[in-house]
């Protein structure tokens, strides 16, 4: 091959990994290990609590480590049978992303009535639901919900946080941080509280323990890297 196409090669490839940046060993993308899970990946675009996209997020994606992504699918695969099935709302997070929550917070600013109703911004921290480091960064924690696949009637617009299409009663939605989003809160109706027992059950049937702050949140129990925090940022497959 003569130098010049030689040079031209060899650019054009770096130019296709540059579009294409390969994750770091460990990690998938979860819709190349199940394309059949809903992703609602809320950081990527505007609806949430910052009203913005979050630093570090490019696309929206779910990323997580191999381990993580296969038994979040394996859960999907196992609430399939009672017509059921998972959507999920953030996964892998940059420390980056982490940092700018925080600092968002500091900013300080009154409750807001879809994501902190009884509590101010610059309070959100001290009450535990805002983190200055989070289990997202380690690549095996997941938020998630259940979704019905058979048309049954769902809650999709909870009045707090941030519901998806087919998502069941869960009395609140993701990102509602208020007392009443604890796994074990007494404010939430019998039929939330059914949902939400058997998110919990589901999850650790395939090795998740969940936080107790948030009917939401799962971390591995086994996780690949329980003292390692990443910060690449989140990209397309």
């Amino acid at each position: 091959m003569r130098r010049s196409a030689l040079a031209a090669a060899l650019l054009f490839a770096c130019a296709a990994g540059a579009q294409e940046p390969a994750l770091p060993a460990g990690f998938v993308h979860l819709a190349d290990i199940d394309p059949g899970i809903a992703q609602d990946i809320r950081y990527a675009g505007t609806k949430n609590f910052l009203g913005r996209r979050a630093q570090g997020y490019e696309a929206a994606s779910c990323i997580l480590t191999e381990k993580a992504a296969r038994a979040v699918a394996q859960v999907h695969e196992r609430l399939a049978a009672q017509g059921l099935g998972l959507v999920v709302f953030d996964c892998y997070r940059p420390k980056a992303a982490v940092a700018d929550f925080a600092g968002w917070a500091r900013q300080g600013g009154p409750p807001d009535p879809q994501w902190h109703p009884a509590t101010r911004r610059d309070d959100l921290i001290r009450r535990g639901y805002i983190a200055s480091r989070s289990a997202h960064s380690r690549g095996s924690t997941v938020d998630l919900a259940i979704v019905a696949l058979d048309g049954r009637a769902a809650a999709a617009s909870p009045a707090c946080g941030a519901g998806a299409p087919g998502m069941l009663d869960f009395g609140t939605g993701f990102d509602c941080f208020d007392p009443a989003s604890r796994t074990a809160s007494g404010s939430a109706t019998a039929e939330a509280r059914r949902h939400r027992r058997l998110l919990v059950e589901a999850m650790a049937g395939a090795g998740f323990r969940n936080y107790a702050g948030e009917w939401w949140h799962y971390t591995l129990r086994d996780e690949p890297y329980p003292d390692r925090a990443f910060d690449f940022p989140v990209t397309a497959r």
